[in-house]
């Protein structure tokens, strides 16, 4: 490998066509140089080599120590003959003699160049992560490149990321080429480079979809105070608004459902409630449970539980299919919630205060069994269709 030729060009093609910093590409021709020359002078020598940004070239130096009498002739000079090169020179003293580089053989330039690459590849890598690892919460679009055991491998132009099959909703079917709008969940730095990590079903795709298509809340008057989500089939979203004149709920369903409709037809299909959010949780609750209408509320706030009550017609559309309403509005405003009919709790009102054969326990346990309840996260008792 000659070291002759100008390295100016080809330092600034790297930086420009890679996108990384200067000087690592000068550190990389640098240890591409000593590699080769240690290889060549099989590690006998004490070198050094460093990048002339004047010339553009890689110099390469040999230093030895000045002695009176020699033991290691590739790491020591005798006195007498360091002189010859820097009369100033005294005994101890580290003296610095440049090299031919021109010298090396092919395995030597090969090694050169497989330092470099090696570098380029590590600058690259090391890019990437300092890139995304900004990039964390945001949703990005990607191209489907290909499929691994389920899996997804996103391009993402200058990185690839990772789609698990976890984090796909249940609905979604995707092809080789088919364009992917999803959330940077993490990054990790792994032997192979920086593996990108992404998510479809994260409550904060739905929060981002609404900021990038409801301007009120990319300018902070709409708030999105809390999302939950069952991926691939219903939503419910919380949200408020810091200035009076401005409806939340009808500034994210936009013009003729315009806005939320965009939403929708990003996440295929699934179903999705908008939720005025209330710092009063009885409140809070009856907006949580839409459309199905609240006759009452009882509110236990030691245990964090409500008991709910629905006119007899409400009481499917309250629970939902298979639980599925009140369960998203009991993680929606983190109380446990108890639905009973109207019907219902008057016959339980009526048996707690009646007399008959049997204890006030039993009454109790009869009573507490009659309706569906839902703790934050979980499936209600009682599972009743729509």
């Amino acid at each position: 490998m000659e070291t002759t030729f100008n390295l100016k060009h080809i330092i600034d093609q790297i930086v420009k066509e890679k996108g990384i910093d200067r000087q690592i590409v000068v550190e990389a021709l640098e240890q591409a140089v000593l590699t080769a020359a240690n290889k060549k002078f099989r590690n006998t020598r004490d070198l050094e080599a460093h990048y002339n940004s004047e010339i553009g070239e890689v110099e390469l130096f040999e230093f030895v120590t000045v002695v009176d009498e020699v033991q290691d002739s590739y790491k020591e000079i005798d006195l007498e003959e360091a002189k010859e090169i820097d009369p100033d020179v005294e005994v101890g003293d580290s003296l610095g003699m440049k090299l031919d580089a021109s010298g090396f053989t092919r395995i030597a330039a090969q090694t050169a160049k497989q330092v470099i690459i090696q570098k380029v590849r590590e600058a690259e890598r090391e890019t990437i992560f300092n890139e995304f690892k900004d990039r964390i919460g945001e949703l990005v679009n990607g191209v489907v490149r290909r499929f691994e055991r389920g899996d997804l491998i996103i391009d993402l132009g200058r990185a690839e990321a990772f789609l698990p099959q976890k984090e796909q909703a249940a609905r979604e079917v995707y092809r080789q080429g088919d364009r992917v709008k999803a959330l940077i969940t993490d990054i990790r730095m792994t032997p192979k480079g920086p593996q990108i990590l992404m998510s479809r079903t994260h409550p904060n795709v739905l929060a981002k979809l609404f900021e990038a298509e409801v301007p009120e809340i990319a300018e902070g008057i709409v708030e999105v105070k809390s999302v939950v989500r069952e991926p691939g089939s219903r939503s419910k979203i919380a949200v408020y608004s810091h200035d009076s004149d401005v409806d939340p709920v009808g500034a994210c369903v936009g013009m003729r459902g315009s806005r939320v409709q965009n939403v929708v037809s990003e996440l295929r299909g699934e179903k999705i409630d908008i939720i005025p959010w209330s710092e009063d949780p009885a409140r809070f609750a009856c907006n949580a449970l839409q459309p199905a209408v609240v006759s009452k509320v009882y509110i236990d706030e030691e245990n964090r539980a409500m008991e709910i009550i629905v006119s007899d017609d409400q009481l499917s559309l309250a629970i939902g299919k298979r639980g599925q309403n009140v369960r998203l509005a009991a993680r929606l405003t983190g109380w446990r919630i108890d639905i009973k009919s109207e019907t219902r709790a008057a016959e339980a009102e009526l048996l707690e205060f009646s007399s008959y054969d049997g204890t006030a326990e039993e009454a109790a346990e009869a009573e507490t069994s009659e309706g569906p309840v839902a703790e934050p996260g979980e499936v209600p008792v009682e599972q009743v269709e729509e």
